[in-house]
């Protein structure tokens, strides 16, 4: 498997490529059926398969601060889409200057004359080009002019509604991670460096936590939750606050999560938080006894929530067997 970050870095497939595109944000279910079927059809077709995304997101590019947290942060989505094994996966740099290209110019620039592309495999809705006016009627008729076939994908419908980026962003911003697992074949996770907070976890309340430095990416809304935690490739449960910590009376958001029975000095590694369910609201307590209590409550109650078998999560960025797995 070649990753790479522009069309020059890679030898230009012999026999020609079976292509499929998009900023595939979470890569959840939909995404994982469009990397699965331009597996299948490349090899069935001896060609090479090759997945295209872009670094930046386009939003970030086109609307710049104005858009919402992203599901996957570029690293933590070229893992998840080389999961599926495609032959090649590029990270093309998005610019302006590529959203001014017409479709025709885009296809032909950077699928036909760079990848050598045969097969195109899109989803139900995708549309590139400037202003997105490349529609699947418009690729069709492009297939026709430069000898490409082209193949549109359904939907994926989950619980009476289609799996989409922005219906994941809504479920992970309301808090409800338990939901999200069956759209994405995984829990919900995030990943930093652990640092220095104010050290009241374990002196003040007999809970040391691992705070997390927050990077550009979507968070649970706040509140307690029953987390895996994955640290030197071991996974451990735990129970984890997002929030502001308003018994002491903080500004800043932080991610504190309290690891059961663990001790180790973990300062400056990355970690990964998988988030299992939520448990309750932050909310601010009359003194330190009053948070005590709760936070053993809330202890217990994440003990039981990570007893189920569902619950579980194996080391390394995986689907789960909710997913569909490597193709």
């Amino acid at each position: 498997m070649i990753i790479a970050r522009s069309i020059k870095e890679i030898k230009k497939p012999q026999n020609g490529s079976c292509v499929t595109i998009g900023n595939f944000d979470g890569v959840h279910k939909g995404h994982q059926k469009l990397i699965c079927n331009t597996c299948r059809k490349a090899k069935a077709n001896g060609l090479a398969s090759v997945v295209v995304t872009f670094d930046p997101h386009p939003l970030r590019v086109l609307v710049n601060s104005k858009t919402p947290p992203f599901i996957t942060l570029t690293k933590q989505k070229l893992e998840l889409l080389a999961l599926h094994e495609p032959d090649i996966i590029i990270a093309l740099n998005f610019t302006k200057e590529m959203a001014s290209l017409s479709p025709e110019e885009f296809i032909k620039k950077y699928l036909v004359d760079g990848l050598s592309m045969k097969e195109m495999v899109v989803g139900y809705d995708y549309a590139l080009g400037k202003g997105r006016s490349g529609n699947y009627e418009v690729l069709v008729g492009l297939g026709r002019k430069h000898g490409y076939g082209i193949e549109r994908l359904d939907p994926i419908i989950i619980n009476d509604a289609v799996v989409s980026s922005s219906r994941i962003r809504d479920l992970v911003s309301e808090g409800n991670v338990w939901d999200v697992r069956a759209l994405l074949g995984r829990f919900y996770q995030v990943r930093g460096e652990v640092v220095h907070g104010m050290n009241r976890g374990g002196r003040l309340l007999g809970f040391p936590t691992a705070n997390i430095k927050l990077e550009d990416e979507l968070f649970p809304k706040s509140g307690v939750y029953a987390i895996r935690v994955e640290v030197d490739g071991l996974v451990r449960p735990g129970v984890a606050n997002i929030g502001k910590n308003p018994t002491f009376g903080n500004e800043a958001l932080s991610v504190e999560a309290h690891i059961f029975n663990f001790s180790d000095d973990i300062y400056g590694k990355n970690i990964r938080v998988h988030f299992i369910q939520r448990i309750r609201a932050e909310r601010k307590f009359n003194n330190l006894d009053e948070l005590k209590a709760r936070i053993t409550k809330d202890t217990e109650l994440a003990k039981s929530i990570l007893s189920y078998p569902e619950s579980q999560v194996r080391p390394g960025l995986h689907l789960t067997e909710s997913g569909t797995g490597a193709c």
